[in-house]
């Protein structure tokens, strides 16, 4: 878990996004948090991302890394960057969801793909520890990858 903490903030950090609009590591207020909690239970892939950020550390929520893996995914699957990443990770280390290789290079691919260079190092590290053909077959699920935006609820 200590690795997953300090990757994600390293990537906020360096990505130049600010979360709850402060420049640091932020420890949100409630309203912060309810707020993020609305938008992404509303669909935006963003909240979704951040809110998986929120689990992941908690930062203004209990911990728990099931529940950031579903937050990520629902982000990753609109095809936002920042939650393909994260759920990539999420599968390299095991958190909240069972080791995937696979999986975890296939959200790294499609993250890479949208100029994500974190993404690009990581699954890059991954494929040295992987089969060809789980590249193959991680490279094919990349490629049949389409984006599902969720229609965003009042």
């Amino acid at each position: 878990m200590r690795i997953l903490n300090y990757l994600l903030i390293a990537v906020l950090l360096t990505g130049g996004s600010s979360v709850f609009g402060q420049d640091e590591t932020p420890n949100p207020t409630q309203e912060q948090v309810r707020e993020n909690i609305r938008k992404a239970e509303q669909g935006f892939a963003e909240a979704q991302s951040v809110l998986g950020l929120m689990y992941s550390l908690g930062l203004g929520v209990p911990q728990d890394s099931k529940e950031a893996a579903k937050w990520y995914k629902r982000s990753a699957e609109q095809g936002f960057a920042h939650g393909q990443f994260s759920l990539g990770v999420m599968y390299y280390f095991a958190e909240g969801v069972p080791k995937d290789d696979v999986l975890s290079y296939k959200w790294f691919n499609l993250s890479a793909a949208q100029g994500n260079k974190n993404s690009a190092e990581l699954r890059n590290v991954l494929a040295t520890k992987m089969t060809p053909s789980q590249i193959k077959k991680a490279q094919k699920l990349a490629r049949e990858f389409k984006p599902k935006k969720e229609k965003p609820k009042k």
